[in-house]
């Protein structure tokens, strides 16, 4: 069996039931949706395989997710992607609180991103905080410059949540 099935609902999304499923193989099926939460490659490689990917699937997918274990307790969401058309229904909202009660030995889950008013905004909606920086983070580590709301991202910012 390629997935497992998990039911969830949340009152924002679609009325009826999505349902969340966990890849296991030929997780780049779906680059296209990573390719939109992370658009280099070479950098979506360096974690898919050691990832847990997840997809939300609301009468066709909506959103992925990957998350890796950095630790006894701690996770990082390595990529979170929702289709363009679909932003803003809590479809990523669902995806995070899924990954919190999934990972049950979950003291701290981490995530990074860049320094766009928009995106902290989310994560910190979804109970995550400010931890830290990596300067330079994009500029070092992409081939080509990353832009998000018109921005161009340089620092990676980390944020965290703690049960």
């Amino acid at each position: 069996m390629s997935e497992k099935r998990y039911d969830a609902t949340h009152p924002e999304v679609h009325s009826g039931t999505m349902n969340i499923r966990k890849i296991i193989y030929n997780k780049k099926k779906y680059i296209d949706l990573l390719l939109l939460g992370d658009e280099q490659e070479d950098m979506i490689d360096k974690y898919l395989e050691r990832g847990e990917m997840f997809v939300l699937d609301d009468s066709g997918i909506k959103a992925e997710c990957v998350i890796t274990q950095e630790g006894d307790g701690v996770y990082e969401i390595k990529n979170i992607a929702v289709l363009p058309g679909y932003q803003r229904r809590g479809y990523g909202k669902s995806l995070i609180e899924f990954m919190f009660s999934y990972y049950t030995d979950c003291i701290t889950m981490l995530v990074g991103t860049g320094d766009v008013p928009s995106t902290l905004t989310f994560y910190k909606r979804c109970g995550f905080t400010e931890s830290h920086r990596i300067k330079n983070f994009f500029i070092d580590n992409y081939d080509h410059p990353i832009f998000e709301d018109g921005k161009q991202l340089v620092d990676m910012v980390y944020l965290k949540w703690e049960r």
